[in-house]
C-alpha cells in the first residue's frame, strides 16, 4: 500500500533521511507512517526529494535543479490548476527565498484529535484532496476523490477561511503533535503556516474553530464509510 502511495504523491519509494526528517514529530509507532504524517504539512521540501531513478515531473525539475529558477516556481504556486500541496510547496520555496507571495490564500486544513488509541488526522486541501490517519496508523488516500468526499474536503477548507482572516501565520518550527484533550487545526495557506489549538469541548463553542470541527467530523464520516465499503 506504501509503494502506491508514494508514487501518487511522486516521492518515490523509500523513507527520507534527512536530519529534518528525523527530528520531525513521530506520534504514530510506524517510521512509514510518521513521514506520510508529516508530508501533510508541506513544510520540509526535504521530505518530498524524490529517491528513485524515475525521470523528475516537472515540480520536482523546478523545486531541486541545482539553480531553481524563481519565476518558474511562482507560476506552479499561483497556477490554481495545480495540485494544492505543491502550490504549498512552491510558496515556502518563495517565502524562504525571501520572495514576495500574496497573503491569506488558503490551501489546505488539518485537524489533530489525540484519543485513548493515537492521534487521529484528517487533511483536506482546497482541490479536494483527502487524507485521513486513523489513531491506529491505518491510512485512507483520497485522489480523485468520490464527489461527496471531495465536496466535503472543500467545504472544509472554506470553513476555515475566517479564522485565517482573524490570524496570522506561526514564525517557529511546527510543535509536536496535540496532547490528549485538546484539538489542533492547522492552515496551509500561501504566507505560512498558521494553526490554533485548545480543548476540545472548548473549541467546539468557540465561533470560529466550531464550524471547522464540525465540517472536519462530517468529512471523517464519509472518509470512513467510504474506506470500509
Amino acid at each position: 500500500m506504501f509503494r502506491k502511495f508514494w508514487t501518487l504523491v511522486g516521492i518515490g519509494s523509500a523513507l527520507a533521511s534527512s536530519a529534518q526528517a528525523a527530528e520531525a514529530p513521530a506520534p504514530y509507532k510506524q517510521p512509514e507512517i510518521n513521514f506520510i504524517y508529516n508530508l501533510l504539512f508541506c513544510d520540509d521540501l526535504s521530505l518530498f526529494k524524490p529517491k528513485s531513478e524515475k525521470p523528475l515531473v516537472y515540480w520536482e525539475s523546478a523545486l531541486f535543479a541545482p539553480n531553481p529558477d524563481t519565476e518558474t516556481i511562482r507560476k506552479i504556486a499561483e497556477d490554481k490548476d495545480e495540485e494544492s500541496r505543491i502550490r504549498v510547496l512552491a510558496f515556502n520555496w518563495l517565502r524562504e527565498h525571501k520572495h514576495a507571495v500574496p497573503a491569506r490564500q488558503l490551501l489546505g486544513v488539518i485537524v489533530e484529535v489525540p484519543l485513548d488509541g493515537g492521534l487521529d488526522v484528517i487533511a483536506a486541501y482546497a482541490d479536494g484532496r483527502v487524507r485521513y490517519i486513523n489513531q491506529t496508523g491505518k491510512l485512507a488516500v483520497f485522489e480523485g476523490a468520490p464527489p461527496e468526499v471531495e465536496e466535503k474536503a472543500k467545504a472544509l477548507v472554506a470553513s476555515a477561511l475566517p479564522a485565517v482572516n482573524r490570524i496570522g501565520p506561526w514564525d517557529k518550527k511546527r510543535l509536536p503533535s496535540p496532547k490528549k484533550g485538546n484539538v489542533r487545526m492547522t492552515f496551509l495557506v500561501s504566507d505560512g503556516l498558521y494553526f490554533g489549538e485548545g480543548p476540545f469541548a472548548q473549541m467546539q463553542r468557540e465561533p470560529m474553530a466550531a464550524p471547522i470541527i464540525q465540517t472536519a467530523g462530517e468529512l471523517l464520516q464519509l472518509v470512513v464509510g467510504v474506506a470500509t465499503k
